[in-house]
């Protein structure tokens, strides 16, 4: 039997990457800085090898005997966003990244939509999805009208609060902004952010959904699937793939439920070949977009207690490998996403931990998915497998 167990931390960066400066973040050190300015525990990650990464802030921390295979990747998609983020790791880069709105949408985009949905709209700029609900939820409670917003990344955001807009409806909004933004207007995701509570009060719930564009060709999943393998999505992996090249899904909304959903699956009783892919999205959507740095440190902690559960879970030819997405330094300033290199620790039987290096693209770690379930080789990134076992599994 063969599983690849394959866990983004999302937004879990590892410093920034040598073209950071031209996207504002040079000096962006996600993992680093909250290392640096929190008093976080992570004994089995560094026990793992995180901290014996080349170049990585927190160095000293680096243990003698790692006991995972350690590295990091560079994205060679020029962008900082999910969708591009994880195409890439599962094999797929971008030639042209997603278009981003810095100044708002265009006014034709505008009207377009509330044209097509039947109500005006609120907001049309870049913000933080907390602040904007507290700058405009009240008169979007007594309009009726939905907020949308942006960021650095590619995203149409809209917030409305669900006693105000059901979420069957703002769902068809997103559906309608997603057929909108498609060919020379296209972003990323639409992404649903409903809220609730009373003024002075508002929450967002967990009843988020993202619209997706379709990858451009298949990734490591649709060939997996193809080839009969079991691919399991847990969290918002089918969203991300645009429900595409998946067996099963178990839509998890927050890191404690994605570990618990990938544990599951790693404890079947009859467990089947293939890859089973999680987000664990707290770090990302809690912490690090609220720089809310001891926050993003205490998710780090909950799932460095997990991590031995996990290896514990493991079967004969299982290879869990723990990577990221992209950067969201909470100690930096804005609230974006930021430019990083993504770490890459790898287990499994007759992994040994060796030194991986710096990889120039997230798809060597796709391509050596793709390898190691099907014995052949992926179009796009090197596989780094040949360098993990002692001998050729």
């Amino acid at each position: 039997m063969k599983r690849v167990i394959l866990i983004a931390l999302d937004s879990v960066g590892v410093g920034a990457l040598p073209d950071a400066a031209d996207f504002g973040d040079a000096g962006a050190d996600t993992l680093g800085h909250i290392l640096e300015y929190t008093k976080a525990s992570l004994p089995n990650l560094f026990r793992a090898g995180a901290a014996n990464i080349s170049g990585v802030a927190f160095s000293s921390k680096k243990v003698d005997k790692p006991v995972f295979a350690f590295g990091k990747a560079a994205e060679k998609t020029r962008a900082k966003d999910t969708t591009s983020g994880h195409w890439e790791i599962a094999g797929v880069s971008l030639d042209v990244p997603f278009r981003t709105y810095p100044e708002g949408f265009p006014k034709d985009i505008v009207r377009e939509f509330e044209s097509l949905i039947g109500r005006k709209t609120l907001g049309n700029y870049v913000a933080s999805g907390t602040e904007i609900i507290k700058e405009l939820g009240d008169e979007h409670v007594k309009t009726g009208f939905p907020i949308i917003y942006t960021s650095a990344d590619s995203v149409f955001q809209i917030a409305a609060h669900e006693a105000v807009i059901p979420l069957a409806e703002l769902y068809r909004q997103c559906e309608t902004a997603r057929a909108l933004l498609v060919g020379e207007r296209a972003v990323g995701r639409i992404i649903a952010r409903p809220f609730i509570g009373e003024p002075g009060a508002y929450s967002r719930t967990k009843n988020r959904r993202d619209y997706a564009l379709p990858p451009p060709r298949d990734t490591i999943l649709d060939a997996l699937k193809s080839r009969g393998l079991d691919v399991v999505g847990i969290g918002k992996i089918e969203d991300i793939f645009c429900h595409r090249g998946m067996t099963r899904v178990d839509h998890t909304t927050n890191n404690a439920a994605g570990i618990e959903a990938t544990l599951r699956f790693m404890r079947e009783k009859t467990p089947r070949d293939g890859l089973i892919f999680t987000n664990l999205v707290d770090y990302d959507m809690l912490y690090g977009h609220r720089n809310d740095i001891e926050g993003y440190a205490k998710a780090l902690e909950a799932f460095d207690q997990k991590l031995p559960e996990l290896m514990d879970a493991m079967r004969e030819g299982d290879l869990l490998i723990i990577t990221a997405d992209h950067g969201c330094d909470p100690e930096f300033p804005g609230t974006d996403h930021t430019r990083e290199y993504v770490p890459i620790l790898v287990s499994g039987d007759g992994v040994k931990p060796s030194d991986l290096g710096v990889r120039e693209t997230f798809a060597d770690i796709g391509a050596t998915v793709y390898e190691y379930l099907t014995d052949e080789k992926w179009d796009e990134g090197t596989s780094f497998l040949r360098e993990l076992f002692y001998e050729r599994q």
